[in-house]
């Protein structure tokens, strides 16, 4: 495929992404709402469904994410291929742990709607649900980030997008590739835990629109580099 019809299919991934990670993280808040783990629990059980949905929209985003990795690869490699390829492996680790977590959901959506005689004890199923669900989701998210930094830079850098578009990748990039580890430590909590992820919509949605429609700038027009055209 030519880097403008890569370019045009990552326009999409990126909008369907968007379109399918908000939705399963909405669900997902809402099934496992409630003060205490029982709590939790209970209201999981009563919206199984929204577990279900949640875990479906899941999965199809972490081939989202794969095929974006494919996709800007395919468009950035041109301008530095190492740094390209480990983008991509960032992304194809962002995929693949996001889609990996949610089998322990399923199993302990299992063990929140069990009834007798396979109910388990309540103690041992509340153990397992904190565990579950008070792990960090932030190991995908950070592959996430390092990745994307590093395609915004290469698009940047070979002025494959407008410039402005760019810097705004970068720079939201950067901001949550920063702050996920400031999370991990406990240093970003709370309501500026979720801004972070503002700029960055602020960048995915113009530049997934930019790609459906413009592609991405022939290398004989944005670059001094001869070699392959779009």
């Amino acid at each position: 495929m030519t880097r403008t019809t890569n370019a045009r299919i990552a326009g999409v991934a990126y909008l369907f992404y968007i379109g399918v990670a908000f939705p399963s993280m909405m669900l997902m808040d809402r099934a496992t709402s409630g003060v205490g783990m029982a709590a939790k629990l209970a209201t999981m059980a009563q919206h199984a469904t929204d577990v279900r949905l949640a875990a479906l929209l899941s999965l199809l985003g972490g081939f989202a994410a794969l095929v974006l990795a494919v996709t800007l690869y395919a468009v950035t490699r041109v301008e530095d291929a190492d740094l390209s390829m480990l983008a991509l492996s960032c992304r194809v680790a962002e995929g693949v742990t996001g889609a990996a977590s949610f089998p322990a959901t399923l199993g302990l959506l299992a063990l929140a709607t069990a009834t007798a005689p396979n109910a388990s004890d309540p103690a041992a199923t509340q153990a397992i649900g904190a565990f579950v669900l008070d792990q960090p989701s932030l190991i995908g998210a950070t592959f996430f980030a390092v990745g994307s930094t590093i395609f915004c830079w290469l698009l940047l850098r070979g002025r494959m997008i407008p410039v402005a578009l760019a810097w705004i990748g970068v720079v939201a990039s950067l901001i949550v590739a920063i702050g996920l580890p400031l999370q991990l430590l406990g240093i970003v909590r709370g309501p500026l835990a979720q801004l972070i992820w503002l700029p960055m919509a602020a960048f995915e949605i113009p530049v997934g629109i930019w790609f459906i429609v413009k592609g991405v700038r022939p290398l004989g027009v944005s670059t001094e580099k001869g070699g392959e055209q779009s």
